[in-house]
């Protein structure tokens, strides 16, 4: 075989592979928003206890994507993939057996670190391995993925909730991890560890997860004495963690990333506000269509589509697009997109048709696609190979 060849097919794996693995956890946020009233019915649990279903799994993700991303440039970021594929195959089928709903959290924080393994290096072994000016084609694939599980979650998930339980869902993903794990072991022999000779940074990787928790949950208790307490503190520990990483020889995040590098600094500043702006869209609208409008599951899920229907179709253009185009202009243009979304969406009221809510969520998606894709591509090719794990965590925290 020529090194041509090997290098085609080492492409063709790790694309294979990757995007496998990208439609999992999307799915089954999707899916599991549309559960979220048959999981309260079953468990006898109430909004506040379903709001944190959904944020475990979100809040774990976020503090350990930049840690394990930093240790992935380091152990090998192949190897941090395929345990955290191999993580996430094992908390889901243990939520077959969750007995209360906070088992269920504590099994979907479980969830939540393995889904920050696999995000964090995904988009890494990709760019590893795809040069400029085909980079962008291969992430908006990837991302088409990510989009494909978010279209086919309200449908089958609003199926196996209504005529199997919600349960079934866990149990539709277990034989997707395990195919990612063969196809892993069998068609992926290469491992990156650009930053293998580096010493991982325990204290700031500590400090940085305490801030982050700290502040997360403190905005979630606002205005209560303790979410002040706890959002003061966050802040504390983030100024904190600043000060370490500047004198850390080897930081889990290296700020000169975002005080030298204006491409990455501020592509990473719109992606949390994209991601920000949007995270709660499909968590309200689930519960407005069921609980408002009075539609079952699976109706719900079908108006919903429209969104995750539009990112699929179009996020291969735009990665394909960002090759050939200024990827910030590209990802402008659907951040504008998405903000007309939102605006439109404060005006809707229980009387408001349902077609009306689809072509909202329509025009949401078109601008995700818009976005998502050029932006990634833009903040991966902002920086140097050893950063590369890093440079995806940070995408994934974003998100």
């Amino acid at each position: 075989m020529t090194t041509e060849t090997s290098d085609k097919t080492l492409k063709r794996s790790v694309l294979l592979v990757a995007t496998f693995a990208a439609f999992l956890t999307p799915f089954m946020g999707s899916a599991v928003n549309l559960a979220l009233p048959s999981i309260g019915k079953d468990l006898n649990a109430d909004a506040i206890e379903l709001g944190w279903v959904i944020s475990s799994f979100i809040l774990a993700s976020a503090i350990f994507l930049l840690p394990l991303g930093s240790m992935a440039d380091i152990i090998g970021r192949k190897k941090v993939f395929f345990y955290g594929i191999l993580l996430f195959t094992i908390s889901t089928f243990l939520i077959l057996f969750a007995w209360n709903v906070k088992i269920l959290i504590l099994f979907r924080t479980l969830q939540g670190v393995a889904s920050a393994m696999i995000f964090g290096t995904s988009l890494a072994i990709i760019t590893s391995v795809f040069q400029p000016g085909e980079r962008g084609k291969a992430m908006g694939i990837n991302i088409t993925a990510v989009y494909l599980g978010l279209s086919l979650g309200p449908i089958i998930g609003g199926l196996l909730t209504q005529y199997l339980g919600w349960k079934s869902i866990f149990a539709f993903l277990i034989p997707f991890g395990i195919v990612s794990l063969v196809l892993i072991h069998k068609r992926i022999d290469t491992e990156w560890a650009d930053a293998k000779h580096e010493k991982f940074d325990w204290k700031g990787s500590l400090v940085y997860g305490i801030a982050l928790f700290s502040s997360m949950y403190g905005f979630s208790k606002l205005p209560s004495p303790t979410g002040w307490i706890f959002l003061s503190s966050g802040i504390v520990m983030a100024i904190l963690f600043l000060i370490i990483e500047l004198k850390t020889d080897n930081p889990v995040f290296d700020f000169k990333l975002v005080f030298h590098n204006r491409v990455f600094a501020f592509s990473g500043i719109a992606a949390l506000i994209h991601y920000s702006a949007t995270s709660a869209t499909g968590f309200f609208i689930s519960l407005y269509l069921q609980y408002l409008k009075g539609f079952d599951a699976r109706t719900a899920g079908l108006i919903m589509i429209s969104q995750p229907l539009a990112m699929t179709l179009l996020s291969p253009l735009a990665g394909k697009l960002s090759d050939k185009r200024n990827p910030g202009v590209i990802a402008s243009s659907g951040m504008a997109l998405t903000a007309l979304g939102l605006i439109l969406l404060c005006f809707i009221t229980i009387d408001t048709p349902f077609y009306i809510i689809a072509l909202l969520l329509l025009l949401m998606g078109i601008g995700f696609a818009l976005f998502s894709s050029p932006n990634s591509n833009a903040i991966m090719s902002s920086v140097e190979k050893r950063h590369l794990g890093v440079a995806s965590a940070a995408v994934g925290t974003m998100r």
